[in-house]
């Protein structure tokens, strides 16, 4: 059989994909990235995000099998083809590094993440040497090892055997204890330790943690998730770690909303993780004076100009972005003046500004001076 292999939405080596090729190949299959240009008996496409792009082409070929989360949450391999050695020439990997999982499942229930649905609570998976099979580097991909006696219990083994691993996904800093921390500052890490820092609370608890292990003699750096929610509260997360210590580098991940498919990214979430994921930006230059585009600095916008927001300004803020969506959907050449001359008193306004910075930038000038009265008799009568 001619089989094509399609990577839909993600150029980091996928599992799946090189364990299909692995199988298919054992039967004597040929197998290859999928070729627009080329007829094949089937093609399997794998998607991980359900909020990227599908493959909306033409694909040639008799059978096509379609996997991953981004397609069917509930779909996984076979057990004969799950637990193959991967196929790791697609992706030219070097060959002394593995991939794979030891546990599946989290017992954590994160609004942003889809694993506990997926695969449920943590449970063992598979063993460290059926995952490396004499290669010397493992990236494993546990969503929670730390939760796990079987996940310790390998790490363990991980140190007897002298393997380089990195925990790519983060670790809990909330689990670990003076032995996990003595545990951990045993192992050969790749790079660097990473955790996640999606909360105010974990800052304190990433603290505590990373003295621990640092109490044991590991003198490397610890790679921060940060997921971006409110604007507030993130910048002073992610901000924090640049006074605390260059060896702490905050890696931010916009918040996705997993039950909105329509979801649409704020500018400010996009500028701040472009900002911090740059490690010789995010230490030389503080993020007022950042510039993501040509011409613009964010703090020619209101969120980033006022740094802090209280409660009842962010409630005006959305009380005003109301009124003025009210306004921009109703037809009427009164309200389109009254707009027309709030935008031009809305002077010297920054250039390059997205759809979300004009806006924020026009009611803060329009606070300023706005017959909101006029308008809303204006709209009354349209109504009636």
């Amino acid at each position: 059989m001619n089989i094509g292999i399609l990577a839909v939405d993600s150029n980091f080596p996928n599992l799946a994909l090189m364990k299909i090729s692995a199988y298919h190949k054992a039967r004597g299959d040929q197998v290859e990235w999928y070729n627009p240009l080329c007829k094949y008996d089937k093609v399997y496409a794998a998607k991980v995000f359900t909020f990227t792009p599908d493959y909306n082409y033409y694909i040639n070929a008799n059978q096509i099998e379609k996997g991953g989360t981004g397609y069917d949450i509930e779909k996984v391999l076979p057990i004969e083809v799950d637990r193959l050695q991967p196929d790791y020439s697609i992706y030219n990997i070097d060959s002394n590094l593995s991939y794979g999982f030891l546990t599946r499942g989290c017992p954590n229930r994160c609004k942003w993440c889809v694993v506990p649905k997926k695969e449920g609570k943590i449970s063992p998976y598979m063993d460290i040497e059926e995952i490396t099979a004499g290669r010397k580097k493992a990236i494993l991909m546990d969503n929670n090892i730390l939760a796990s006696n079987y996940g310790l219990q390998q790490i363990e083994k991980i140190i007897k055997l002298g393997i380089k691993v990195d925990f790519n996904q983060g670790l809990d800093a909330r689990l670990i204890t003076d032995e996990i921390a003595r545990l951990l500052a045993k192992v050969k890490w790749i790079k660097r330790i990473r955790f996640g820092c999606d909360t105010p609370g974990q800052i304190a608890e990433v603290e505590r943690a990373s003295a621990l292990i640092d109490k044991y003699g590991y003198k490397g750096e610890y790679f921060l998730y940060c997921i971006l929610m409110d604007f507030e509260e993130s910048f002073a997360r992610v901000n924090y770690w640049k006074s605390k210590s260059r060896r702490f580098l905050p890696h931010c991940q916009p918040f996705r909303d997993l039950n909105n498919p329509h979801q649409i990214i704020p500018q400010w979430q996009k500028d701040m993780a472009h900002w911090a994921d740059r490690k010789e930006i995010y230490m030389s230059c503080d993020f007022k004076d950042f510039s993501p585009r040509k011409g613009f600095y964010v703090r020619n916008t209101l969120k980033y100009c006022e740094m802090k927001l209280n409660k009842k300004t962010e409630r005006l803020i959305k009380r005003r972005a109301a009124e003025f969506k009210k306004l921009y959907e109703t037809p009427n050449p009164e309200v389109d003046k009254i707009i027309s001359e709030l935008r031009a008193e809305a002077t010297k306004r920054p250039q390059n500004m997205s759809k979300e910075e004009e806006i924020a930038y026009i009611l803060k000038k329009a606070d300023e001076n706005c017959d909101h009265i006029e308008i809303r008799k204006i709209l009354n009568v349209s109504n009636t």
